[in-house]
């Protein structure tokens, strides 16, 4: 039986302050400086110079706007200026919160947890504001499940309002990194009009996406006083070249230096070639150095490989994004295989890289391969060429992750992936991640899953370790995304389908185990969009 109202109150006044709010749901891989993000690369000296002098005047007031919104395309190194950025103002003790979007990363692929993450980063960073926004969690006890809007006016303004009042001149800033990556562009929208309330408050607020229709439209409705936009793609050419061959010549050093070559190795030629080729974009450059790097003994003929592919002429830069891809991928194909082998290398290709690609949330290679019902050995060898497009970790349980989210659209994209043998049907990808996810469940999931014998036991009475031994990282993904990836498979629900089957047996048993990995809201949410989606006979 839930507690009363009044009880629960009591229960939250009785903690601390810091108790609490680690206590608000949270999205761990949000800030800049996360475990996660600890290897992500920041501007190499001398690189995005006026840029970041710019963005840095900026935060000193220079120009009297409140958001400063930098929009570029694909690959020009948004998130890389962005980390750059807060780790100085990180530095200076001025940076409130971050907030860094990554679509398939779980909770930092949606805004669900976007205003309760910056409540937990502002009441640690600002110690004035921890005391205002503990206040308001004791009187709004279940405000992690109110809307984004009162959580923003409850969390972050209401506390921030009273910082205005108690004669704090300094002004903090968030930055929210790849807002284009939140997966809802209704989210999305919602987002840029709260942070546009902002405007009275002590937080500036800096920006980074794609210029793409949700957003550009969300800034059209703002003054254009409140904010300053710097389109990054626009950035004179030659100053984009200069910044990609200082890291092209810092990177392939580094290179040089692994494998013993000449200090002058590749050559200013070579540097030059290789700037035309990337067109601008800072991930083409980044991409072909792991792809160079991870020849080792091969690097020179790698090197030919990438300098040799293509046309010459320039042409637009996804084109060039394109080629390099297509051509990583065709170089995990041994030579040495035949046509039947290289067909059924191509298969796993797609079925592995396919399921990365649309994973809701990153899973380990050990976990994707129970997942996909793959021996691991198989989806090993898949990816072992392809660390050039995959952060493949040495520890087998920490999870796979993209390089950049480019790939993504690439490989999804029929028209830019261009070769059958790799492109990957998105909605099929979701349907088949749909039946897998449901087939481990039916065999993972019963009764007490973990074997607690006491029906009113507490999830916070029973170890985490043992939960996580009785529903591993792929169970847990299976209760959690199933119903999602129905949804972006585009299924429709029949009597006594999978789905219905499933349920018949095993509903109490999936309701059971997001109980004990304290996400059963997210099961409620889930069966109202089933009903949806069945059809009416």
């Amino acid at each position: 039986m839930p507690l009363p109202p009044l009880k629960v109150r009591a229960l939250i006044a009785n903690l601390e302050p810091e108790g609490l709010l680690s206590r608000l749901p949270h999205a761990e891989d949000a800030p800049f400086n996360s475990f996660a993000n600890q290897h992500e690369p920041s501007c190499l000296e001398n690189t995005r110079v006026d840029l970041l002098r710019d963005i840095f005047d900026w935060a000193d007031g220079q120009d009297g706007h409140f958001i400063f919104w930098l929009n570029g395309l694909a690959g020009t190194g948004k998130s890389t200026i962005s980390r750059t950025a807060a780790r100085e103002w990180y530095r200076q003790n001025r940076l409130g919160a971050s907030f860094f979007f990554s679509r398939g990363g779980g909770d930092v692929s949606h805004a669900g947890k976007f205003v309760t993450s910056i409540a937990v980063q502002l009441a640690s960073s600002v110690p004035t504001l921890r005391r205002w926004i503990y206040d308001a969690v004791t009187e709004h006890s279940d405000i992690a499940s109110r809307s984004l809007r009162d959580q923003w006016q409850q969390l972050v303004l209401g506390p921030l309002s009273k910082l205005n009042g108690n004669g704090c001149g300094s002004s903090y800033i968030l930055v929210v990194d790849a807002l284009d990556e939140c997966d809802d562009e209704n989210d999305t929208r919602t987002i840029l009009k709260l942070l546009a309330e902002a405007r009275s408050s002590q937080l500036l607020v800096f920006l980074t996406s794609r210029p793409e229709i949700p957003i550009r439209h969300g800034f059209h409705q703002m003054s254009k006083t409140e904010h300053h936009d710097f389109v990054l793609h626009s950035i004179s050419q030659s100053i984009v070249d200069h910044d990609i061959s200082i890291f092209l010549e810092y990177s392939l050093g580094l290179i040089g230096r692994e494998r013993c070559l000449d200090a002058g190795w590749p050559g200013e030629d070579t540097i030059r070639s290789l700037v035309q080729k990337a067109s601008g974009l800072f991930i083409w450059a980044a991409t072909a150095c792991r792809f160079i790097r991870e020849g080792k003994r091969f690097i020179k003929s790698r090197l030919a490989v990438i300098l040799e592919s293509g046309v010459t002429s320039i042409s637009a830069p996804e084109k060039h994004l394109n080629e390099i891809y297509n051509t990583i991928l065709k170089h995990a194909i041994s030579s040495d295989y035949s046509d039947e082998e290289k067909e059924e290398f191509c298969r796993v290709l797609r079925h592995t890289l396919g399921s990365v690609v649309v994973l809701l949330s990153p899973l380990s290679a050990c976990s994707l391969s129970r997942l996909l019902h793959l021996p691991k050995e198989e989806v090993n060898q898949t990816l072992e060429d392809l660390h050039v497009i995959l952060d493949i970790p040495e520890d087998s349980i920490r999870p796979l992750r993209l390089h950049h989210p480019s790939f993504r659209d690439f490989l999804l994209d029929k028209n830019r992936c261009g070769d059958s043998s790799f492109w990957v049907d998105g909605k099929q990808a979701h349907r088949t991640l749909a039946t897998r996810c449901i087939k481990l469940m039916s065999v993972s999931l019963k009764q007490d899953v973990c074997g607690v014998d006491s029906p009113g036991a507490l999830t916070t009475s029973v170890e985490s370790s043992r939960v996580e031994q009785c529903l591993p990282p792929e169970v847990q993904y299976a209760c959690l995304y199933w119903v999602e990836h129905l949804q972006k498979g585009g299924t429709q629900l029949r009597d006594n389908d999978q789905v219905h089957q499933f349920l018949k047996v095993h509903l109490l048993h999936w309701l059971e185990a997001l109980g004990w990995m304290q996400r059963v809201s997210d099961g409620i949410h889930a069966i109202t969009f089933l009903e949806s989606i069945a059809l009416v006979r």
